[in-house]
């Protein structure tokens, strides 16, 4: 027999519907999202066992959806985490209740008709978190260096955009303004904050660096010019299983960089990218376009490079640094596939393509 159970999870407590083979209503109720909560849930679920039926449960993906599985995976049940994104006969219901919410999971896991997500691995979430209180500190030193630069422009001393990046240069201009009275005391402050979180950032990347050190996936993407590890980790967490993914398309639209389409009837309209996947991913792809541009000494004769530079006198830059995300995509999408390192061979251009491109300048030029 099987017992199909559909959990409406919250932040402090989940609802729980509980139904048997015949569509009936064999329990519901409350827990708590504590210790006793989850103790009391699997308890009945070992009972549900006992009497000889398989549990399957159904819960939809939130941010506590991890610790809620590993408590229930003990007992042996399968479990279903459901794409919010994809299921929406829980948002659009009329009648929207906790317990109306974890029955209508419960039926649609009966009749396996429910929108699956997939579970990251725990060190994947792990390098996502660390990766996200990271983000979190460098936007605060942002803010901080901007309040200190717009702090001495009101005092008439001015600053250049990086001068503030070296600990040795912040000293320098809290140095220069010990006989500024009020500049000084405003300034003092804000640059002390500076420096902690420098250091608390260079912590996380150091503990970043420890939980990566034997990764393959890691060490792949780092062969790829201008790819360090700060933007290696966001793809490598993000991606978790490059097998997940049947082809580099299928890999693109977990990124978000495939192009918008609807098509009805006759009428095909494409639009921008659909941004639909982790920010975090597709940030990651736009960084190591700038690598690349940036390492001209290295990259300068690569075809992806020629192509960017062709796109960009006709799109302008934001749209052919997409496109040429997209590009970089494919080529992350192969080297972690095959768990074969960067070729800077494969990124020689095209004979046929170069004399293309020369044609068509000479007519742009002719007319």
């Amino acid at each position: 027999m099987k017992m199909s159970i559909g959990v409406d999870l919250h932040k402090t407590q989940f609802t729980v519907c509980c139904l048997s083979e015949d569509r009936k209503v064999q329990e519901s109720g409350i827990y708590p999202t504590n210790e006793r909560g989850y103790r009391a849930f699997t308890d009945k679920m070992f009972h549900w066992s006992e009497q000889g039926y398989e549990s399957a449960v159904a819960v939809e993906s939130t941010g506590n959806t991890r610790h809620f599985c590993n408590q229930v995976i003990k007992t042996g049940a399968m479990i279903t985490i459901v794409n919010t994104m994809k299921f929406k006969v829980v948002n659009e219901s009329v009648k929207k209740t906790d317990r109306h919410d974890a029955r209508t999971l419960a039926e649609f896991l009966e009749k396996d008709m429910l929108p699956e997500s997939v579970l990251c691995s725990q060190e994947s979430e792990d390098i996502r978190r660390l990766l996200k209180s990271r983000s979190v500190l460098v936007k605060a030193l942002v803010s901080l260096k901007n309040q200190v630069h717009g702090l001495l422009l009101g005092y008439g001393i001015e600053t250049k955009r990086g001068q503030l990046q070296s600990k040795k240069e912040r000293q320098r201009i809290q140095d220069g303004l010990a006989d500024q009275g009020n500049a000084a005391r405003a300034v003092k402050p804000l640059l002390d904050t500076i420096d902690k979180i420098s250091s608390q950032v260079k912590e996380l990347e150091d503990v970043l660096s420890d939980i990566v050190r034997e990764d393959k996936d890691i060490a792949l993407l780092k062969t790829i010019p201008g790819v360090g590890l700060i933007t290696a980790a966001p793809v490598r967490a993000y991606t978790d299983d490059i097998n997940r993914y049947e082809s580099a398309k299928k890999y693109a639209a977990h990124a978000g960089l495939a192009p918008w389409v609807q098509n009805s009837n006759k009428t095909i309209h494409h639009g921008h990218i659909t941004k639909r996947g982790p920010s975090a991913l597709r940030t990651a792809f736009v960084q190591i376009v700038m690598g690349m541009l940036r390492l001209k000494n290295k990259t300068n004769g690569y075809w992806i490079i020629q192509k960017y530079q062709i796109m960009k006198e006709h799109k302008g830059t934001g749209k052919s640094i997409i496109a040429m995300a997209r590009k970089i995509n494919t080529i992350v999408y192969a080297i972690l596939k095959h768990g074969r390192p960067f070729d800077p061979s494969k990124m020689e251009p095209d004979p046929k393509y170069l004399e293309m491109s020369k044609a068509a300048k000479l007519y742009v030029l002719a007319i």
